[in-house]
């Protein structure tokens, strides 16, 4: 048995750190022996040099005919999807045979979802990406906060790190976790996040400046570690609770407990970024109570506890003093055994 083909689909304004990823992981992978496992090549609608998001270009020596004979190929995005009007590529796809793995990066889901691919499908795409892509796919289910999705043949990431997990979790599907692992550690990334787990998104929480309700916003937004009941709110706006909950919800969007909830986790998500405060106190200024159940709301929210969070935006981080001489002997640990 060969092995599997992968064909990577380049289009003109190509995301370079996409491409390269897609070649460096498929490529890493082999059997214990070293075998290689994938045999990854580039194709484009017209062989030659294809610009990219850098100051260079790629040259690419394979027109369409490759896509007949691949065992999966890869979208890519280009930064021409942020226009308004298709490239175009959307009908290269229909050379693709039946039954071929098509997965998408980023923006490339609008090239599968252009060519009908994803209609009725789980799908996702770059966050900021999400409210174009429902508006001119409404057949599809766009899943805007997952990291990547695999429905049947089809799969789909959110952006260009999640195209990183994709590949993984295609690797692991084909070969085992074994297989996986290596390629992981040998690129020195995580080797597993779950395709559920949220994209990390800096959505702004609705507020209304000059609705009916904007003065209980901006004082509920200044004492959220106070109880924030709905009566304690519509006497600020000197309304009944049933006007007030009405106006509310007409002003922003969504329910005043629901604002609420939201408004705390994004001061718990600045919080955790740009301070050293301890986690119960995080919790305590942002109007959670316990630890615990910022946590609950959090991991519901992002997919992940208030401390991996942490680890992973905090603007800082603060290190106990290290003895010279210990350092010159302490090895650097990482996070992946060989």
């Amino acid at each position: 048995m060969g092995a599997h083909r992968v064909v990577v689909f380049v289009r003109d304004g190509l995301l370079a750190m996409e491409f390269g990823s897609v070649h460096r992981l498929f490529g890493q992978a082999t059997s214990e022996d070293g075998t290689p496992l994938y045999e990854v090549t580039t194709a484009t609608t017209v062989p030659g040099p294809v610009r990219t998001d850098t100051d260079v270009r790629i040259e690419v020596s394979r027109g369409l005919g490759a896509l007949r004979d691949a065992d999966t190929v890869i979208v890519p995005a280009s930064d021409l999807d942020y226009r308004s009007e298709p490239d175009g590529a959307d009908g290269v796809l229909g050379l693709i045979p039946p039954g071929v793995r098509i997965a998408s990066i980023c923006t490339g889901s609008f090239v599968l979802a252009a060519a009908g691919l994803l209609d009725g499908r789980r799908a996702t795409t770059h966050w900021k990406s999400a409210d174009a892509f429902r508006a001119l796919y409404p057949r599809v289910q766009l899943e805007p906060n997952v990291l990547y999705t695999h429905d049947g043949n089809i799969l789909t990431a959110a952006g260009e790190a999640s195209g990183i997990d994709l590949c993984l979790h295609m690797i692991r599907s084909d070969f085992g976790s074994a297989v996986a692992n290596r390629v992981a550690r040998g690129t020195v990334v995580p080797p597993h996040r779950s395709g559920g787990q949220a994209q990390y998104i800096d959505t702004p929480v609705p507020r209304s400046t000059t609705g009916s309700t904007s003065a209980a916003q901006a004082w509920a937004i200044e004492n959220l570690d106070q109880p924030l009941s709905l009566r304690v709110l519509a006497s600020k706006q000197a309304m009944s609770v049933r006007t007030f909950a009405r106006k509310f919800t007409a002003d922003v969007g969504m329910s005043p407990a629901k604002w609420i909830v939201q408004q705390r986790l994004h001061r718990a998500r600045e919080l955790l970024e740009n301070t050293d405060h301890t986690i119960d106190k995080v919790a305590a200024e942002a109007g959670f109570g316990t630890a615990t159940s910022m946590r609950q709301h959090l991991m519901a929210e992002i997919g992940v506890s208030p401390s991996a969070y942490r680890a992973t935006f905090a603007a800082h981080t603060i290190a106990p003093p290290m003895n010279p001489q210990a350092a010159q002997s302490e090895p650097v640990r990482t996070l992946f055994r060989p």
